[in-house]
C-alpha cells in the first residue's frame, strides 16, 4: 500500500486503538489519521481531504484510564477474596452499579408503611360527568404518598394535612346527594417537545420499558441492524444528527405527515450525559433516505423489526413540531372540603403522531389525559357518588435495567458500550438476581458494598469518583496534565487504603448484616435471651441466618427487604413437626432449606465415627411452586412424601403412568417417555388424573414442529415446492432451503406464489448471520 489511513473513532478509545495499530504494524509508508463524527459519504470524503496526525495526548489519557481500571480491579478483587469470599470481583464501574442497587434495597428495608386517606367523588353536569379528588380540607392541602418520609412521618406537617378515616367518612356523608357549584376554572396552554434521537443508553432504556428486553438483547439486535445496513453505528453518546439525516427526516415528515408537522428549522439537541465524547452521531435509520417500515416488516426478523421501528419513529419524531394541549383545572367547594379535577385537551398532536415516549415505572404521569366537560364558575354539579379511600405508602421501586443505565449515565459512570456488559457481570457474579424486570441485590452484594463503603475504600465508590477521574483524563488529553504523576498518586493512595484494610477490617464484621432484635415473646420459644440480635452472615457456602447459637437457611429467591424479624424467626425456629406417620412411626416435618421449603420423614441422623458408615438420609420432597408453606398440612405432606404416585396404566401398553415432582417441576412418566406438567396450581402433581396424563403424553416432546398451512406452488427457476408454514414466531414461506417471514405487510390467507418467491429471493440475498456460540 502507498499509505495507511487510520479511521477509528475520534475519542480517547479510538485514538488508543490507532496507536496500538501503529505499534503492531510499524508502517514505512505515510500514515494519515482520519476523523469523522458520522458515517456518511460527505463526512468520510471531508476526512480524506483533511487528515491529521495521531494525538499522543489522547492516547496517554486513554492508557491512563485502562491502567486505573486494572489498578482498581485486580487488587480490590483480592481484598474481597480475603475479607468476604472466593470468586468475587471488583471494578470501577461494576462496584458502583452494585452499590446503586444495594442503596435502593436499603431504602426499601428502611421504609415503614403508613396509611393515608383521601376522598374521590363523581360529578355530573350538563356537559357530561367526571371524577374529582379531594385536594384540600380547611384550606390545607391533603397529604398523599409523596408527602411521607421512609419512617411514615409527614415531611412538612405544617403545610399538609393527613386525613383521618373519620374525617374522610364525614366528608363523604356531607357530600352525599348534594348539588354543588363550580368554584374555580383554570385554563393554561401546555406544550410538549419531542425527545432527542437515541443514544446507546436511551435505546437500552426504551427497549427495556416497551419490550422488557435486557440491555444485552437490545445491543445484539442493534448490532445485527447495523451490520446489515439498517441503522447507523449503535455505540454512541451523541444526540446530534448529520445533515444527511436531517434532510431525510424533514423530507419524510413533509411527505408522510404534511408541512404542519415540520418545524421551520431543524431541531438540534445537546447530550445530557456527563463526559459524553460524542464520537458518532445519534442512532438513526441509515442512508440518505430512510427505508420504509413496511420494508422492515417484510425483510427483518422479529427483534430487529421491532427495534428498527423504534429507532425510525424516534428519529422522525425528534424533527417534528411540538405537541400542543390545553390543561384545565376545575375546583369545587363543599363546606371545608375542596375537590379538584384535571383534564387535558389535545389541540395538536405534533410529534406524538409518530412517537410517544414510554414512561418508566419509577416515573409518574403528571397530568390526566381525560377530557373534562366544558364548565364555568357557578355551574351546578350533582354528586352521584363519593368514596373514602385508604392508601398505604409504598417503598421506592427497585431499579430495572433501564433505570440502572439511566442512573449510571446521569452520573457519568461507564461508557455506552459497557452498560450491557456491566449488567451481565453483576448478574453472573450473583451480586444481583432478577425478580420480574427488577434487579434485586443478594446478601453477598450487601457484604461487598459494606466493605467498599468503609473509610479505607469509600473514596473509590463515591458516585463522583469517575467524574473526577474523567476531568483528570480530559486535562491529560488536552496536554495539561502528567499521566505518570496521576497514576502514581492514585496507586499510592490505593496502597495505603489496602494496607489499612488488611490491619483494621474484620471479615466477620464485613460479612454480618443486622436484621433486628428478638422480641421478648419469641425469645423463650427460641431458648435465648431477648434483645439478642438476628443477623445475616455471608459464609463460604452462601448467606445464612444466625441468632445466638441458632442458625437458619435463607431461601435463595427471598429479596432482602422481605426478610423482616418475623420472617427471620420463622426460618430460625427450625423444622415444624406436622404429625406422626402411622406406617413408619416417624415424625413428618416441614422445614426451609437453602433451595426453599421441603417436607421430611424422620429426623436427620448423626454422622458415624471414623470408619463407620453414616446413617441413611431421611426422605425429603420439595414443596412445589405455587404451594405456600402455610398450605402444607399433615395430609398434604404425606402425599408429597408418597411421590412418585402411580395414576394408572397406559391403555395401549399397560405400562404404569406415574407423576412426580423433580428439579424442574412436576412431570408425568410412562416408561422412557416424560412430559412436564405445566400448571400454576401448586398441588396439580397431587390431583392430576390418568386422562390428563395421557393427553400430555400424546403431545410431541420438545419444540413444536412447523405446520404446513397450504401449498402455494412450484418455483419455476429452482423447481422447488413453495409452502406457507405456521412456525414458532408466526407464518412464513419456504422452498425447503430458505425461510422468509411474512411480517405484518402480507396477509397469510392472501399471499400469492409470486409474493412468496420474492420474499425468498430477498432473504437469500441478505447477509448470512454467523452462528452463535453457546456458552458452557
Amino acid at each position: 500500500a502507498s499509505a495507511l489511513y487510520l479511521a477509528t473513532d475520534e475519542d480517547r478509545e479510538g485514538e488508543s486503538i490507532s496507536w496500538h495499530l501503529l505499534e503492531v504494524l510499524k508502517p514505512e509508508v505515510p500514515v494519515h489519521r482520519l476523523v469523522f463524527h458520522e458515517i456518511t459519504d460527505a463526512a468520510i470524503q471531508n476526512a480524506l481531504n483533511s487528515p491529521r496526525d495521531l494525538d499522543q495526548n489522547l492516547v496517554r489519557a486513554q492508557e491512563a484510564r485502562r491502567i486505573v481500571d486494572r489498578l482498581f480491579g485486580y487488587p480490590m478483587s483480592e481484598v474481597l477474596w480475603v475479607k468476604v469470599g472466593p470468586n468475587l470481583s471488583a471494578g470501577r464501574v461494576q462496584s458502583v452499579a452494585v452499590r446503586l442497587v444495594v442503596q435502593r434495597e436499603r431504602l426499601r428495608i428502611a421504609h415503614r408503611s403508613t396509611d393515608w386517606w383521601d376522598v374521590r367523588a363523581s360529578f355530573t353536569a350538563d356537559g357530561g360527568s367526571f371524577v374529582a379528588n379531594l385536594q384540600s380540607w380547611k384550606g390545607t392541602r391533603i397529604a398523599t404518598g409523596k408527602d411521607f418520609n421512609d419512617k411514615g412521618q409527614l415531611k412538612n406537617p405544617d403545610k399538609v394535612h393527613s386525613l383521618a378515616e373519620a374525617t374522610a367518612n364525614a366528608i363523604v356523608e356531607d357530600c352525599a346527594d348534594k348539588t354543588l357549584k363550580v368554584t374555580e376554572v383554570e385554563e393554561r396552554p401546555m406544550t410538549d417537545t419531542p425527545s432527542p434521537p437515541f443514544t446507546t443508553s436511551t435505546l437500552q432504556q426504551e427497549a427495556n420499558r416497551r419490550f422488557k428486553w435486557t440491555a444485552r438483547r437490545t445491543m445484539q439486535a442493534a448490532q445485527r441492524l447495523y451490520e446489515t445496513g439498517w441503522i447507523t453505528y449503535m455505540r454512541t453518546d451523541s444526540t446530534t444528527l448529520s445533515s444527511e439525516a436531517l434532510d431525510a427526516a424533514r423530507g419524510l415528515i413533509s411527505r408522510e405527515y404534511g408541512d404542519d408537522y415540520l418545524p421551520e428549522d431543524p431541531r438540534t439537541y445537546k447530550s445530557k450525559a456527563k463526559n459524553a465524547q460524542e464520537a458518532h452521531e445519534a442512532i438513526r435509520p441509515a442512508g440518505s433516505t430512510f427505508r420504509a417500515l413496511s420494508e422492515a416488516d417484510r425483510e427483518l426478523d422479529h427483534d430487529e423489526r421491532r427495534l428498527f421501528e423504534l429507532v425510525w419513529k424516534r428519529t422522525v419524531a425528534s424533527q417534528m413540531t411540538d405537541s400542543k394541549a390545553r390543561m384545565v383545572t376545575v375546583r369545587i367547594q363543599s363546606g371545608d372540603a375542596m375537590f379538584e379535577a384535571k383534564g387535558k385537551t389535545v389541540l395538536f398532536d405534533g410529534f406524538r403522531r409518530a412517537y410517544a415516549r414510554q414512561l418508566d415505572e419509577t416515573e409518574e404521569e403528571q397530568v390526566n389525559d381525560g377530557e373534562l366537560p366544558i364548565l364555568a364558575v357557578e355551574d351546578a354539579l350533582n354528586v352521584t357518588e363519593a368514596d373514602a379511600r385508604r392508601h398505604s405508602t409504598k417503598p421506592p421501586p427497585r431499579l430495572t435495567e433501564a433505570a440502572l443505565v439511566k442512573e449510571l449515565e446521569e452520573r457519568g459512570i461507564g461508557r455506552p458500550s459497557t452498560y450491557a456488559t456491566i449488567i451481565d457481570t453483576i448478574l453472573r457474579r450473583d451480586y444481583v438476581f432478577k425478580k420480574g424486570s427488577a434487579l434485586v441485590p443478594t446478601w453477598t452484594a450487601f457484604a461487598v458494598t459494606g466493605l467498599l463503603e468503609m473509610d479505607q475504600f469509600k473514596w473509590l465508590v463515591e458516585y463522583d469518583f469517575t467524574a473526577r477521574m474523567e476531568n483528570q483524563l480530559d486535562t491529560i488529553a488536552a496536554g495539561g496534565g502528567d499521566r505518570q504523576s496521576y497514576l502514581s498518586g492514585f496507586w499510592d493512595e490505593l496502597e495505603r487504603s489496602m494496607q489499612d484494610a488488611r490491619e483494621e477490617i474484620d471479615p466477620r464484621e464485613v460479612c454480618t448484616i443486622q436484621i433486628g432484635e428478638v422480641p421478648e415473646a419469641s425469645a423463650k420459644e427460641l431458648g435465648i435471651d431477648d434483645s439478642t440480635p438476628i443477623v445475616v452472615r455471608v459464609g463460604k457456602y452462601g448467606p445464612f441466618l444466625q441468632c445466638g447459637e441458632r442458625t437458619g437457611n435463607i431461601p435463595e429467591d427471598l429479596p432482602p427487604d422481605e426478610l423482616s424479624v418475623e420472617r427471620a424467626l420463622e426460618l430460625l425456629l427450625g423444622p415444624q413437626c406436622l404429625g406422626k406417620d402411622e406406617k413408619t412411626g416417624l415424625d413428618v416435618y416441614l422445614d426451609n432449606g437453602r433451595y426453599g421449603w421441603y417436607v421430611q420423614l424422620g429426623e436427620n441422623g448423626e454422622k458415624g465415627e471414623k470408619g463407620e458408615k453414616s446413617p441413611p438420609k431421611p426422605k425429603r420432597k420439595s414443596v412445589p411452586r405455587g404451594m405456600g408453606p402455610e398450605t402444607v398440612d399433615f395430609e398434604r405432606a404425606l402425599a408429597l412424601l408418597g411421590l412418585p404416585r402411580t395414576v394408572g396404566a397406559h391403555p395401549d401398553s399397560e405400562v404404569p403412568v406415574t407423576v412426580d415432582y423433580g428439579r424442574y417441576g412436576p412431570f408425568v412418566r410412562c416408561g422412557e417417555e416424560t412430559r412436564s406438567i405445566r400448571s400454576r396450581e401448586g398441588d396439580k402433581v397431587l390431583t392430576i388424573d390418568l386422562a390428563e396424563c395421557l393427553e400430555l403424553l400424546k403431545k410431541e416432546k420438545g419444540r413444536k414442529r412447523a405446520e404446513v398451512l397450504r401449498e402455494l406452488g412450484k418455483d419455476a427457476t429452482t423447481d422447488r415446492t413453495v409452502n406457507l408454514m405456521e412456525g414458532r414466531y408466526g407464518p412464513y414461506v419456504t422452498d425447503g432451503s430458505t425461510n422468509a417471514s411474512l411480517g405484518k405487510a402480507l396477509d397469510p390467507e392472501k399471499v400469492t406464489l409470486e409474493e412468496a418467491i420474492e420474499l425468498i429471493r430477498t432473504r437469500e440475498k441478505a447477509p448470512k448471520r454467523k452462528a452463535r456460540r453457546r456458552k458452557k
